[in-house]
Parts: C-alpha cells; structure tokens; sequence
C-alpha cells in the first residue's frame, strides 16, 4: 500500500487528511497542497487553508519543542552532547555573518522557497540555532508559510488546469 493509498484509506475528512500531510517533514504544504486539490479534490481555496495551518502548527509545534527536546536529549546522551555541541559549532561558525547580514529576510526567503530541504521544519531549526526570539522568528515563519503556500497552490492550480485541458 502506498503513502498516498494509505491516506486516501483513513476515515477522516478529505480536510483533516490535507492538514496532517501537510505537518509531515520533508512534504510539508509542497505535497499537502498537491495531494488535496489532484487526489482528494479539494477546492483551491481549502486546499490553501487546510495545508497552510497544518504547516503553521507544526512550525509553531518545533519552535517551542526544539530546545526542551535538545536539552533532555543532552543530559541523557554523552553523544548527544558531542553531536549537538558540533552541530551548534558548525551551524554557527558557517552562517553567523549571513545571519548577521539578512537575519530575519534570509529565514523568511528560506522558508518561503518551496524547495526540498527548505520550510518550515528547517526554518524552526535554524531559528532556534541562531536563538531568534520567539516573538520574531513566529510571525517570520508563519508569514514564509502562507507566502510558500501561494506559490505551491497558485503552481498546483495552473499545472490542473493544464492537464484539464489537455488530456492525454
């Protein structure tokens, strides 16, 4: 049974299933937004919504869970210890000044770019990496959501309608 068998298989609203594809890593709203107006048949406009707030909850989700998570992850691992402290080293060492440059631009532009290995999963990481406060890094995130959402859905909408029209 594949992923998209397996979702079209649930007993939940063609809504509920957008929302949670949608909060799946990697995928996030790229696949969400798709999957609900190709496989489900979802009107544009529900797809955009359902997908967008699965996307922002899972966001908003990582951001505050990243560091009790890191924190406990610590205190139990010695490896986990010595692979976040590299992790944290690298991250920094590699991207402070770009940080420094275009600080809350480049986390938007980041996030917005719907492109595999881009969003919001990533976008919550690196904010919490550079320590972004809260009040920042949140409306930076949300707002990269809604406008990667835009793009996916307006691109999933013309490439139906393609395919409306010219049917193989």
């Amino acid at each position: 049974m594949s992923l998209t068998d397996y979702f079209i298989s649930l007993p939940l609203p063609p809504e509920l299933i957008t929302y949670l594809v949608s909060m799946m890593p990697i995928g996030e709203l790229r696949t969400g937004i798709p999957f609900a107006m190709a496989v489900l048949e979802l009107p544009t406009w529900i797809a955009f919504i359902c997908a967008t707030a699965g996307t922002i909850t899972i966001g908003i989700l990582l951001f505050y869970l990243l560091d009790p998570i890191t924190k406990f992850l610590r205190r139990h691992s010695r490896h986990m210890e010595r692979f976040f402290e590299w992790l944290f080293h690298r991250t920094r060492t590699k991207h402070t000044k770009r940080m420094e440059e275009l600080g809350l631009i480049a986390l938007f532009i980041f996030v917005a770019i719907p492109l595999p290995g881009s969003g919001v999963w990533t976008g919550a990481l690196i904010a919490y990496l550079f320590n972004i406060k809260a009040s920042h890094a949140l409306p930076v995130l949300c707002a990269a959501v809604v406008a990667s959402a835009l793009i996916v859905t307006f691109g999933t909408d013309t490439v139906l309608a393609i395919f409306a029209a010219n049917p193989a």
